[in-house]
């Protein structure tokens, strides 16, 4: 996890925002567990009450399980769950606005795809 805070968002969703990030890019996977409240709150300057708000969140949500006296540990199906409401938060909130981006500027849909495609395959 990079330091670089944003100022206009509170840093515990900041902080959940980053490990469901390494849950859907497959670095958290069900069962691993995740760095201490401690660890974090050390490591990256932060209050422990912070770090803590960020992970109750993520328990919350049943991404991550407490297994008391142990720690947090993802859950079983938490990157197929984070996927599916990922995708289906883009089609709702995103996808609308870059449909209009697209039209606004008369872009042609084919041509973005084939360019797309094809700068992908130079990857």
């Amino acid at each position: 996890m990079t330091t670089g805070w944003n100022d206009n968002t509170p840093i515990y969703r900041q902080l959940k925002e980053r490990v469901i990030g390494m849950m859907l890019d497959g670095v958290l996977k069900a069962g691993d567990a995740l760095p201490s409240v401690r660890q974090v709150a050390a490591e990256y300057q932060l209050n422990p009450i912070t770090v803590s708000k960020a992970y109750q969140e993520l328990v919350d949500d049943n991404l991550v399980e407490k297994r008391r006296g142990i720690g947090m540990y993802v859950t079983e199906g938490a990157s197929e769950k984070l996927l599916a409401s990922e995708r289906e938060r883009f089609v709702r909130e995103e996808w609308p606005a870059m449909v209009e981006r697209i039209r606004r500027l008369g872009l042609d849909v084919e041509q973005l795809l084939r360019s797309s495609a094809a700068s992908g395959a130079q990857s």
